[in-house]
């Protein structure tokens, strides 16, 4: 059970990340669009909410393709991959559910969003991999009992060579 809410909270985490980096984007985007204002449109979210589900279905991709590597094991260019499907069914996800209103053709509607979250998706993949490499600390190397014993006979051996002047310091 405690394996099961520690999945979904780390998907939610990541989606919301992914929101929090996508969300200036879409200010960028208001302020080339619409520099006046004069739309009741709140810019952030238009690219908050896709960051949100691209997050979450990028985590899902990732705890099922990437499940037994470890972080260091993973290629940016394979994790981006998983990015860019990622956004590409969240870029799909308007089109499949509702119908356009928009005067613009639906083609160009659809290359444009379709590329701009599988674009946006594979970066933040790409992103987060990185993150995560900078979090890892380098590991303990592990010792068998065997090299334990050479160095502690490595360690009885220079406290031998080193005679009584060794107990004098």
């Amino acid at each position: 059970m405690y394996r099961w809410m520690r999945r979904v909270r780390a998907a939610v985490v990541m989606g919301v990340t992914w929101a929090l980096a996508w969300a200036p984007v879409g200010v960028l985007v208001g302020l080339v669009v619409d520099p006046d204002g004069s739309l009741d449109e709140m810019w952030f979210l238009i690219f908050g909410y896709p960051g949100f589900l691209g997050g979450v279905v990028f985590s899902i991709v990732l705890a099922r393709r990437g499940r037994r590597c470890r972080v260091d094991e993973l290629s940016v260019t394979r994790v981006g991959g998983w990015g860019a499907v990622a956004g590409l069914l969240v870029g799909t996800l308007p089109f499949l559910v509702g119908s356009p209103t928009n005067r613009i053709p639906l083609w160009l509607l659809a290359s444009t969003v379709v590329s701009s979250t599988t674009l946006l998706s594979a970066l933040s993949a790409a992103g987060t991999l990185a993150i995560a490499r900078r979090g890892v600390r380098p590991g303990v190397p592990i010792v068998t009992p065997d090299e334990n014993a050479v160095l502690q006979a490595h360690t009885d051996a220079r406290a031998v060579l080193a005679g009584p002047r060794g107990a004098d310091a």
